[in-house]
């Protein structure tokens, strides 16, 4: 469902955006027929809706020497240590998603390692350090895409493809 406190030029913006974060806000502005001002406060409030939760420069881990991506479910022993542990995943900087999940796993993290060497000794002195029950690694060969959340406004699509 919608958010109610959004309107269609939120979401006109919001579609822009997601395709591109670096649309100069002047285009933005012509493609919806209002001021380059206006998109700037509407944008502003947003952020402060915590809509848009920033924008950021992706890097490419490969080109900067992260060629092993892996998921790893972890089985807590204690589950009522989630926040410790999650305070302890927050520190390793090659974590760089975490979630608490529902089904088999208790923690699910996303990392980057230079190799699997560097995946294994991640594993053994970082996670293994932290008392964790078990642990399962699926590690990917390549991404094959990303993308962002579509924006859904049949009456937009458009106005994305300008």
């Amino acid at each position: 469902m919608a958010n109610p406190k959004l309107d269609d030029l939120d979401y006109k913006i919001l579609k822009m955006l997601s395709l591109n974060a670096r649309k100069p806000y002047l285009e933005i502005a012509r493609a919806c027929n209002v001021s380059g001002a206006a998109i700037h406060q509407r944008i502003q409030k947003l952020h402060n809706m915590g809509v848009i939760n920033g924008s950021i420069s992706l890097v490419n881990p490969a080109s900067v020497g992260y060629l092993t991506c892996a998921y790893v479910g972890f089985f807590l022993n204690d589950p009522s240590k989630f926040s410790e542990v999650v305070e302890s995943l927050e520190k390793i900087p090659e974590v760089v998603e975490c979630y608490y999940t529902t089904g088999k796993y208790d923690v699910f993290v996303k990392i980057y390692a230079r190799d699997n060497d560097h995946l294994l000794e991640i594993i053994h002195d970082k996670f293994l350090r932290m008392g964790l029950g078990r642990s399962e690694t699926l590690i990917t060969f390549k991404e094959v895409f990303k993308r962002q959340i579509p924006i859904a406004d049949d009456n937009m699509d458009e106005i994305a493809e300008e």
